[in-house]
């Protein structure tokens, strides 16, 4: 049965890496006492050792060891025997070239299914869907496939921001983005607003957090998903 908590960020404004999440962390890696963090999306280029510290720091106040997928000589290994996986945000693109670059993707995808615990954030959130076409980063390297996890049955826009009254910015919103996305793809994607998490237990999928989330479907009108139960057709 799937055991994931699917967060649309890291960080909120105000708080420290994590700390919003640890109440929920907290009790959802209860038996957990080594995760596997998986730092392939490496915000701003930071090494992949220094994005592992700052995790280990943040889960340490859980008393959980962190240790990174890198530090393998066997990354599919180090997936098969994980007690329970984190992915962190940064720039998809990178994420999920490097996932496919160590041939890692379908055994995350496996032991997730089986029931390993896993954590996403942003990026990490973002490769639960059918596919990574919905990430707002900028394609600095080019995977081999845009396919990814599809542990869900609709795509993650994560950090989703809503247009802002009477702001004076003239570029496309988020809204119209997804909207052209609709054009050519049919997978309906849900808006996952910043303090806001999917709990994924097995098929039931239940919207938590602080905010509401936006679903978009092709040639519907986009609606609100209050926090609960989130059923996809």
């Amino acid at each position: 049965m799937k055991k994931l908590l699917i967060a649309s960020t890291s960080t909120i404004h105000g708080t420290g890496y994590l700390e919003y999440l640890l109440p929920t962390l907290t009790v959802f890696f209860a038996d957990v006492k080594k995760l596997l963090f998986i730092p392939y999306a490496r915000p701003s280029g930071i090494s992949y050792d220094a994005y592992t510290k700052i995790a280990q720091k943040a889960f340490a106040k859980i008393h959980i060891e962190v240790v990174g997928i890198h530090e393998f000589d066997n990354p599919k290994e180090a997936v098969l025997n994980a007690e329970a996986i984190f992915t962190g945000g940064g720039n998809t693109f990178e994420l999920v070239y490097q996932l496919y670059k160590n041939d890692v993707l379908a055994t995350l995808k496996q032991v997730l299914e089986n029931g390993t615990k896993y954590l996403g954030t942003s990026a990490g959130s973002n490769i639960c869907g059918v596919s990574m076409k919905n990430t707002n980063d900028m394609p600095i390297v080019y995977p081999p496939s845009f396919t990814t996890l599809g542990l869900l049955p609709f795509n993650i826009n994560a950090h989703y921001l809503d247009p802002l009254k009477n702001s004076k910015h003239m570029g496309e919103t988020r809204e119209t983005r997804i909207k052209e996305f609709h054009v050519f793809n049919e997978t309906a994607v849900l808006g996952l607003r910043e303090g806001s998490w999917l709990e994924v237990l097995g098929d039931s999928i239940t919207l938590k957090g602080t905010e509401t989330g936006r679903l978009f479907e092709k040639d519907k009108i986009a609606k609100e998903l209050e926090l609960g139960l989130l059923i996809i057709k």
